[in-house]
């Protein structure tokens, strides 16, 4: 699985952006999704993650009720949409896959995923 991440910027405090992952492969309906993001000098963390089938999704707490994943398996494509974004979210975003297809397991550990998507740069300004 190849991962390709877009839709990053510079954004006010307060504000909206969405993220893409768009996935090469035909089998991308089949892994479970995440969103990780590293800010500078510090390490990279979990946001969020979505099932393959898009029927669960679990979130960070510093994001929970901020952030929305989604996906379209139909264009091989998972979503981030960040709501009231704040300075504190500043960093680069990657996407990830699992590891396994069909995983039972929803995770939030990086080791989990075993495909990564280069970074997005979000910059949230006060």
């Amino acid at each position: 699985v190849q991962l390709q991440a877009s839709g990053g910027g510079l954004v006010q405090a307060g504000g909206s952006l969405r993220l893409s992952c768009a996935a090469s492969g035909r089998a991308f309906s089949s892994y479970h999704m995440g969103w990780f993001r590293q800010a500078p000098g510090k390490e990279r963390e979990f946001v969020a993650a979505i099932s393959w089938s898009g029927s669960r999704t679990i979130y960070a707490d510093s994001v929970k009720g901020r952030f929305t994943i989604s996906r379209d398996n139909a264009v091989n494509t998972v979503y981030l949409q960040m709501n009231n974004l704040k300075p504190e979210d500043t960093a680069v975003y990657c996407c990830a896959a699992d590891r396994q297809r069909g995983g039972v397991v929803l995770a939030t550990t990086q080791t989990r995923y075993a495909y990564w998507g280069q970074g997005t740069q979000v910059t949230v300004s006060s």
